[in-house]
Formats: C-alpha cells, sequence, structure tokens
C-alpha cells in the first residue's frame, strides 16, 4: 500500500491494513514473522510535515540468544513516525537540524509505501536479545549441546596455562 502524501488534508486519514507473512520483507534479519501483521492508525498533515501514528501487532518466531531453539511471542506496540517531502525542504548544502527533526524522513515523489514503514517499525521494536526462559543455560562451549536438555560431561575448567597462577589467589 502506497501513501500519497498530497493526498492527506486538514482532517486525518484512518489507516488500516492486514499484511499477510510474506509481503513484509525481513529476509536477512533474525526474525520471522508466523502470523498476519495487523496495522491501524491514522496520517495528518500539519504544515510540510506528516505524521503516521498507530498500533502493529504480529506473532513473530526468533532464536533464543543463548541456546538457539526457536522462540515463538507476540508483538504488539505503538509508533509513530513522520514525514516531509523532499520538494518541500529548500536545496542549500549546511543546515542545522534540531533534535526533533532526527525522526523526520525525506520522501521523494510524495509517496511512502506502508509496508517499508511497518517492517522498519518491527524492526525497531524487537529487543536486542530474545531467550526461551530467564535461566537458559545456552550451549557447552565444548560439544555444543544444549544445557537445557542435557548435562554432557565435557571436561570442567580448561585453564590457560598462563593464567592457572591466579586460580588459587582469592
Amino acid at each position: 500500500m502506497i501513501i500519497d502524501l498530497s493526498s492527506v488534508g486538514a482532517e486525518p486519514k484512518t489507516i488500516k491494513r492486514t499484511f499477510e507473512s510474506g509481503e513484509i520483507d525481513l529476509e536477512g534479519e533474525d526474525v520471522e514473522l508466523t502470523a498476519p501483521v495487523e496495522v491501524a492508525g491514522e496520517i495528518n498533515k500539519l504544515g510540510k510535515k506528516s505524521t503516521l501514528t498507530g498500533t502493529i501487532s504480529t506473532a513473530i518466531s526468533r532464536e533464543c540468544a543463548r541456546c538457539l531453539e526457536p522462540v515463538a511471542g507476540g508483538l504488539m506496540f505503538e509508533f509513530e513516525t513522520s514525514f516531509l517531502d523532499a520538494d518541500e525542504v529548500s536545496a542549500t548544502t549546511d543546515v542545522e537540524v534540531s533534535p526533533e527533526e532526527l525522526d523526520i524522513s525525506l520522501v521523494e515523489d510524495g509517496k511512502v509505501s506502508l509496508a517499508e514503514i511497518v517492517r522498519e517499525q518491527i524492526l525497531l521494536a524487537l529487543p536486542i536479545q530474545t531467550f526461551c526462559r530467564q535461566d537458559c543455560r545456552g550451549l557447552c562451549q565444548k560439544c555444543g549441546a544444549n544445557l537445557n536438555l542435557i548435562d554432557c560431561n565435557c571436561p570442567g575448567e580448561d585453564i590457560d596455562p598462563r593464567w592457572a597462577a591466579l586460580k588459587n589467589l582469592k
């Protein structure tokens, strides 16, 4: 779905769309969409700036950061993003940007792709790491066994001989 910013008037324009998981390109990312993505919100225009606010909800699957097992979960969050048509910005080379303007995206031809906005917002909303459980033990550094499932018989601490003298310090 393409949003034409010139079609947004003084009254907010309501947006409600469902994307199938294949319509949002997350290839190359460490997350997989396992359910359709529901987007609901509105876009309004104030002066030259257009602002899209709304909510996104879907289900995802990621690997646990410690044991690499798949972790399924829901994702629901609110977002806000702003746009400014590149044609309406002065072409001066040196412009001081205020902190509030750092979140404004410049768009060509006054059109933005809702699918790209949703993709960006999903990636921004993901936690840095996902764990299957708080006390996940991860993988054995020697044999690669999942320590949540088995206790491997790998020898305990291998101490680098250069650091062995420090073992006796207390």
